[in-house]
């Protein structure tokens, strides 16, 4: 099989396309990595409230150089801004939020994803940038929608999108989409469904870098 010319999407593309799809009016958590990015790409005038698990609500873009508050932060540590009518609750309220059902949307950077919707983000091991699992278990299990977004495979070409995962879960049988720098797919009961590949990529080559059987979407 000869492999089709194609640039696989950046991290600041992935975080971009993930925004398009969010609609107006829903409340959304974002973890660490590639989905705190998430807030930069979404317009101003499209009303979404960002959640973060230490007690944000109404989270913004990052701030520019000259507009950092270091009292200001996500749950990743990064410095954050508040769009007008956000604010600050208690760790235990924001947690009441999210086991509640209040979340209308979790986007989650993995691991691994399996065909049936199980998810593993964090390791066992303290060398891993996800040592411990925080509240991404909560998030899973207690968001109305679980999408993920992360690189299509690991750093020396093991797939992350898997038939089951190797990493300790932390949902099972959760995540709805996934975003990747080569395609946009859906976790159906069907397993991996490709709704969009990044421009020149072919199905048979996004095929032989994912670890699970995928199928073509119905068009809509």
């Amino acid at each position: 099989m000869s492999e089709t010319s194609f640039t696989p999407l950046s991290r600041k593309d992935m975080a971009r396309r993930v925004a398009q799809d969010i609609p107006e009016g829903w409340y959304v958590n974002l973890g660490i990595g590639i989905p705190t990015m998430v807030a930069d790409y979404v317009p101003l005038e499209r009303e979404v409230v960002f959640h973060s698990e230490n007690g944000v609500l109404g989270m913004g873009p990052a701030p520019g150089p000259d507009d950092a508050d270091p009292w200001l932060i996500n749950a990743g540590k990064q410095l954050v801004t508040l769009r007008r009518g956000g604010a600050y609750v208690h760790h235990a309220d924001s947690f009441a939020m999210i086991r509640g059902g209040h979340l209308d949307l979790c986007v989650l950077g993995a691991f691994e994803v399996a065909e049936n919707g199980d998810i593993a983000n964090w390791a066992t091991s303290a060398n891993d940038t996800a040592p411990a699992v925080g509240g991404a278990m909560d998030l899973a299990a207690g968001a109305k929608r679980l999408w993920v977004v992360m690189e299509h495979v690991t750093k020396d070409g093991r797939p992350r999108l898997v038939e089951s995962c190797s990493y300790p879960l932390t949902a099972m049988r959760s995540v709805r989409r996934i975003y990747t720098n080569m395609a946009v797919i859906d976790v159906t009961p069907r397993g991996f469904e490709v709704v969009e590949m990044a421009p020149g990529l072919g199905f048979d080559e996004l095929q032989a870098k994912t670890g699970a059987r995928l199928r073509m979407a119905e068009p809509a």
